[in-house]
Order: C-alpha cells, then sequence, then structure tokens
C-alpha cells in the first residue's frame, strides 16, 4: 500500500468513509458528474468499461457527465485518445482538460519565446498561441507539459536542467499537476513531479488543471451551457482517483467527491483501515470510496 498526504481544502471530516460498490445511491442525489479520466475510465491502455456503463446510465437518467482530465492537451485530442482506446462516447457530454486552461496562460505570453519540457506529442497545445517554440538557453518561460519520456525518465534526470533554469529565474507553466498516473498497471511520472521538483529548487510555477479553482469554474459554466441552468454545488460529484487533485480540488470547490482506488495510491485491496490512513491528514475527504466505478 502506497500513502500519499493531500493538499488542504475547506471541506473537513472525520467520520469513516463509507466502502460501497456501486455508485447509484449517490446518484440519485446529483445532477451532474465531473469524472477524472485516466484511472476512473482506463488505465492507458484497457477501458474500464464499468465505468463507461455508469456513466452511461446516469446520463439515460437525467444527469449530466464532464469528463475532467489533467492531460496537457486540447480537448479534441483526449477525444481520439478515448475512442482509440475505446471508452464509448455514450459515456460522457463533454471533455475538459488542463491543457484547455493551460493555453490561456500560455496565450499570455505570446510574442515570446518558451522552452517545451515535454513530449512531441503534447505540441497542439501549443498551436495558435502566439509564441515560438525553442531551446532552453534562449527561452522566455518554460511550459511543462511531463517528461520527454515517461517509461523510463524520472524528475530527478532534469535537475541539472531545473537549475540551470532558475539561475535566469524562468517561470515555469505546469499544462498537468498530477504527480503520477498508472499506464497499464505501470506507475509513471507526469509534468506536476518535475514542477514540484522546480519548486523545491526554488522556481516560480503556474498550474493549470486540478486541484486549481480555474478549471472548476470552466465546468461550472459548462454546465449552464449543458443544463440551461445553474446546478447547485451540492448536486454536483466529482469521481477520481487523485488525492491531491481530484479529491482536494473537490472539497476546494465546494463539491463532494468520490474516491476511485488506483495504482497510484493503492496497491492490493481497498479496505477501510488504507482509506482512513489515505485521508488520516486530509481536510478534504470523499463522501464514500469504490474498487472502480460500477454502476
Amino acid at each position: 500500500m502506497k500513502i500519499d498526504k493531500p493538499s488542504a481544502s475547506p471541506v473537513s471530516g472525520s467520520s469513516a468513509i463509507p466502502l460501497v460498490s456501486s455508485v447509484a445511491p449517490l446518484a440519485a442525489a446529483t445532477d451532474a458528474w465531473i469524472v477524472d479520466i485516466w484511472g476512473v475510465m482506463h488505465n492507458g491502455v484497457t477501458p474500464f468499461l464499468d465505468a463507461a456503463r455508469a456513466c452511461a446510465t446516469f446520463r439515460h437518467i437525467g444527469g449530466t457527465v464532464v469528463l475532467l482530465s489533467n492531460a496537457p492537451r486540447p480537448a479534441a485530442s483526449v477525444a481520439e485518445q478515448l475512442d482509440r482506446i475505446g471508452v464509448p462516447k455514450n459515456a460522457y457530454d463533454v471533455i475538459l482538460t488542463s491543457g484547455d486552461a493551460a493555453r490561456a496562460m500560455i496565450s499570455a505570453l505570446a510574442g515570446q519565446t518558451v522552452y517545451h519540457l515535454g513530449p512531441e506529442r503534447d505540441r497542439p497545445l501549443f498551436a495558435g498561441s502566439g509564441v515560438t517554440c525553442g531551446a532552453l538557453q534562449d527561452a522566455e518561460a518554460i511550459v511543462c507539459t511531463g517528461l520527454f519520456n515517461d517509461d523510463t525518465e524520472t524528475p530527478d534526470d532534469y535537475q541539472t536542467m531545473l537549475q540551470s533554469a532558475h539561475a535566469r529565474a524562468l517561470p515555469m507553466i505546469c499544462a498537468n499537476p498530477d504527480l503520477k498516473v498508472e499506464r497499464g498497471g505501470k506507475i509513471i511520472w507526469c509534468a506536476g513531479g518535475v514542477a514540484a521538483l522546480y519548486e523545491t529548487l526554488g522556481g516560480q510555477v503556474s498550474y493549470a488543471g486540478k486541484p486549481y479553482a480555474p478549471i472548476y469554474q470552466m465546468v461550472f459554466d459548462e454546465l449552464v451551457r449543458l443544463r440551461g441552468v445553474k446546478v447547485a454545488r451540492e448536486r454536483v460529484l466529482a469521481i477520481g482517483d487523485g488525492v491531491k487533485t481530484d479529491i482536494a480540488g473537490a472539497g476546494a470547490a465546494g463539491v463532494r467527491s468520490l474516491f476511485i482506488a488506483s495504482g497510484i495510491h493503492v496497491e492490493g485491496q481497498l479496505d477501510a483501515q488504507t482509506l482512513e490512513l489515505l485521508f488520516a491528514d486530509a481536510p478534504a475527504r470523499p463522501v464514500a470510496a469504490m474498487s472502480a466505478l460500477a454502476w
């Protein structure tokens, strides 16, 4: 079992977190779900079809499902990935990503040269932003979307590069606050891990995505567009596997949450003891927990 301490947020509680096998009772008290993608809907390789069926069922009875991802790419790119993996389209109404939120931050640097720290597949993030991607020595800022090779690298491999960037006081935009995700049963590092290291070196980092407020405001605005009325926050349920992102972000936004156990926090069987250790010092606690999302 692996335990990570989450960030603080306004929602608190010390009662035992119920471990449930069905999301249906929670669905009855909600109008909209904010659902994490990686770790809830798929693991980067395999679709979680029970989760997809739960979302489709909720939509069938009148609910709205917003897939909210810390992927550092525009929503259209994530939709293509879901199609390839096999997550059915009827499982969701719309996708929002930290890439969408990051684009506004990047566009504010129009006319400047930035250093893209991350894989080539994330380059669509910069299209139409007005920035030029160049070498680190020419850059006025860093945009981190991940590691160049997340199969083999860790943030420590970037220590020398980040020390050089900090010496020049380069600000960083982190387009994916996730520290780690599970890909096909393997834990890999994300941009948030690199950004966290940069901060420990004294670097300045601006984050796009969960658990930060701007991306939740995007969700609430989108819910108004989709449903035609403002959705009360007590009628919204966030579903995710990230303690420091999904659960903490939901708490800070005044939204209840459902924790889904994935390999980033839990190895082996999810049980009451594991939950209490995981959320022992967490002001934001989920209203329930599941091993995997299912109706």
